[in-house]
């Protein structure tokens, strides 16, 4: 399984416009962050996780000429807002792009882009073909994927696993039921905002914490804020087996 950190960014990336905050002025690219999502390969199928507005931008530099399907977290903007760019995978793989989801989120898709959706599209339009999840695994052909469910606030999002590899985003509350699908996972990859508390997103404390009780070989935090600091000196904060994960990190598993 090869993993690529396609963005790190929370929903505004960093920097930020118009900030003149030490991360945003900052020359270090690892504080350079597109929004969040990660390109995952494994036995010869890529799966996108979310495709937010740098989706485009994602995609060419780290030169994607294929993808099977993309993977929705849940509907904001930041996850979501650069699907129609998947124009260009229709066009060179002659097929709609296949898109799982939560029931909610695909009903967002349908009126966010309703014009892909009309009895009578434009010509050139997105072609999208929805999938419906639930909370039982799935096959994106033949990997199985399961999905977590997580608390964004009061908004159930999805986290997903495959294999020893486990990805959370936007969250800040997790059952203890859920926690048990992610027993054995080698990798987990956990968003971590800031320091500060937050209505929706899992603090640095309190990403900690998660990594502390599941325990796995290493962990990498992912849409992260400003706020949190420049990376060189949070990463020398951490525990060994913890990163602040990076704009174009790629792990092979």
């Amino acid at each position: 399984m090869k993993v690529t950190f396609l963005g790190t960014g929370t929903s505004q990336g960093v920097p930020i416009i118009a900030c003149s905050c030490p991360v945003c002025q900052s020359d270090d690219l690892h504080d350079k962050r597109l929004r969040s999502s990660v390109l995952v390969e494994v036995d010869g199928v890529r799966i996108l996780i979310d495709a937010g507005p740098d989706f485009r931008q994602q995609m060419l530099r780290e030169r994607v000429k294929d993808l099977d399907a993309i993977l929705l977290t849940h509907e904001h903007k930041d996850h979501v807002g650069g699907l129609d760019d998947v124009r260009a995978f229709n066009y060179v793989l002659n097929r709609p792009m296949d898109i799982y989801a939560l029931e909610r989120v695909l009903g967002h898709l349908k009126v966010e882009f309703s014009y892909v959706f009309s009895e009578k599209p434009y010509p050139g339009v997105p072609q999208m073909a929805l999938h419906p999840i639930g909370p039982e695994p799935f096959m994106v052909k033949d990997v199985e994927v399961t999905p977590i469910s997580v608390r964004h606030f009061r908004l159930p999002v999805s986290a997903y696993r495959i294999k020893d590899f486990t990805y959370i985003t936007d969250a800040n509350y997790i059952s203890e039921e859920e926690k048990q699908k992610l027993s054995g996972t080698r990798v987990l990859v956990v968003n971590a905002l800031r320091r500060e508390d937050h209505i929706s997103h899992f603090t640095l404390t309190q990403a900690l914490e998660l990594v502390d009780e599941v325990k796995p070989e290493v962990a990498y935090l992912t849409h992260i804020s400003h706020q949190m600091g420049k990376y060189a000196d949070v990463q020398r904060e951490l525990p060994e087996n913890v990163c602040l994960a990076y704009d174009g990190l790629t792990l092979r598993l």
